[in-house]
């Protein structure tokens, strides 16, 4: 599973998922992921998620 916010994996038996009435579901890693996405903000825009992206990306 990856989180809709980051796309970063989220293991079995931790983080949250949230299912809308139309059947949607929303997988986040953290409570910072899930908190964003509430505030409608696109994980794309976001700094902490493009250096998080940039520095697995070297690793």
């Amino acid at each position: 599973m990856k989180c809709s916010v980051c796309k970063s994996n989220v293991l079995k038996g931790s983080g949250k998922m949230f299912v809308r009435n139309d059947g949607r579901i929303f997988y986040f890693c953290s409570s910072k992921c899930q908190k964003n996405w509430n505030m409608g903000r696109e994980g794309k825009k976001l700094k902490w998620v493009v250096s998080e992206k940039k520095v697995k990306k070297k690793s």
